[in-house]
């Protein structure tokens, strides 16, 4: 069976990456842990169960990034939360996942 694969041009948090306010460098790592959901995504069928768990792992990820990002005078503020939830909502669609954005993200400190 052929597996479902996001397009190599699919739009990792727009916003963030137009936004000077955000550092690339740290928008980048956020998409890197994004871009572990997909990976396993890309592999075929998972229980939601399990697609929340590394939902749960990327949320800490991008948790434990906030200190850089004040370190770099920015943070993960209102646009970032509308840019990463975007882009998670969008790939759940993509792989029509069933899981609630805010299910998705429930890890989160930001």
């Amino acid at each position: 069976m052929q597996h479902q694969k996001l397009p190599k041009d699919f739009p990792y948090l727009a916003d963030m990456y137009q936004d000077d306010y955000f550092p690339e460098f740290l928008v980048d790592k956020i998409k890197a842990a994004i871009e572990e959901v997909v990976g396993l995504l890309e592999q075929g069928k998972f229980s939601e169960t399990e697609i929340q768990v590394v939902l749960d792992q990327m949320t800490s990820k991008i948790n434990d990034l906030q200190e850089e990002f004040e370190e770099n005078d920015s943070e993960i503020e209102t646009g970032a939360r509308e840019s990463i939830a975007a882009t998670v909502e969008e790939i759940l669609r993509f792989f029509s996942v069933d899981i609630d954005i805010e299910e998705a993200i429930r890890e989160r400190d930001w």
